[in-house]
Parts: C-alpha cells; structure tokens; sequence
C-alpha cells in the first residue's frame, strides 16, 4: 500500500501542475464598424465591435456609461453604443473588465467626414473595345475602396491611392469609397 502511495506520488505533482494559475489575460477590445475605425458622415453612429476574454467579460463602460453586452458567449460579448460627437472630432474610452477583475482600455478618436474622395485621371488608353485608366484617388482622411465599372481593385486604404485597371467598352466607370462611406464617381472617356 505504501509503495503503491510512493507511485502515485509523481503523478499527484503532475496533476498538480494541471490546475489554473491566476487570470493574467486582460480582456480585448475590437471595433467592427463603422468601417473606418471612428470615421463617419454623421455626427451620431453606431459604434460596433465585441470583447474578448479566457474567463468572461463581466462589465462594459463607454465613457463610465455600462453598456449592455449583446449575445454572444460570455468569452466572446458583442456591444454597441450611438455616439453623439459636439462639432467634427471627438474621443471615447471604452473599458471592459473580466471575472478576475482585469480591466482594458481603448481609447477610440472619432470624426466627422463630409467630404467626398477626389478622383483624378492620369491616363486613358482605348483600342478598339479595350481600356486601360490610370488615376489616383485622394481624400483628406482615408480611401478605402476603388472600383472600376463595378470591380473591386486591389488597392491599400489611404489617403493618397494610385489605382490602374483594364476594362472593356467606350468609357470607364470610376466609384471611389472612403472610410466614412463618402463616394465619388466619374466617368473617364477619351
């Protein structure tokens, strides 16, 4: 019996081991949308995003506000809040604590943009039905999206975006998106 004790001895220290260490992992804060981080045409949106935690996410505050935390897991609670910014910038502090304790904060600038991305031309070459444009989108807080006669191209979001796409027909439709969802379009022809 003794010996017996004596080898599960060992195991006893492995199991032992196994057990939980204190809650070190503070929680995560994400935005989702709006698209752009905290950019948008209006003064008051709708903020989105969720937290993240090993052990839970017990509380949300905006602002020392609690917001209800929405569906989800209790690892994984999705919020959202309506801002209400006083003139074109603003900030929110946005907090969330865990079932240890554990507190994280994300401070998320916000602004107001009303103003339309600037499309320029640089080149148009047309062959028979074949197009190619070159152009850069500009805007004075972030592009974030180009298309050319309704297709996506590749582009890095930012606030300068040179762009170049081959399409067929007599002209090319140009839409430019910012991060606000501002939009501007032209149509390039010879």
């Amino acid at each position: 019996m003794r010996r017996a004790a004596l080898l599960l001895l060992p195991f006893a220290a492995l199991l032992g081991a196994c057990n939980r260490t204190a809650d070190t992992f503070q929680p995560r804060i994400v935005i989702t949308s709006p698209e752009g981080g905290g950019v948008s045409r209006a003064s008051n949106f709708v903020v989105k995003g969720y937290v993240l935690d090993d052990q839970g996410v017990k509380e949300l505050t905006v602002e020392g506000r609690r917001v209800p935390l929405q569906g989800g897991t209790p690892k994984l609670a999705n919020f959202v809040f309506k801002t209400q910014i006083q003139g074109s910038r603003g900030e929110y502090t946005i907090r969330a604590r865990d079932a240890a304790g554990n507190e994280s904060t994300l401070r998320l600038p916000v602004s107001v943009d009303g103003t339309n991305p600037v499309i320029k031309v640089t080149r148009f070459e047309r062959e028979r039905n074949f197009i190619r444009v070159t152009g850069v989108a500009t805007d004075d807080n972030r592009v974030a999206q180009v298309l050319v006669d309704g297709n996506r191209l590749n582009v890095t979001p930012g606030a300068r975006v040179d762009f170049y796409a081959e399409t067929t027909g007599i002209y090319a439709d140009i839409e430019v998106r910012d991060a606000a969802g501002n939009v501007t379009r032209l149509r390039a022809r010879q």
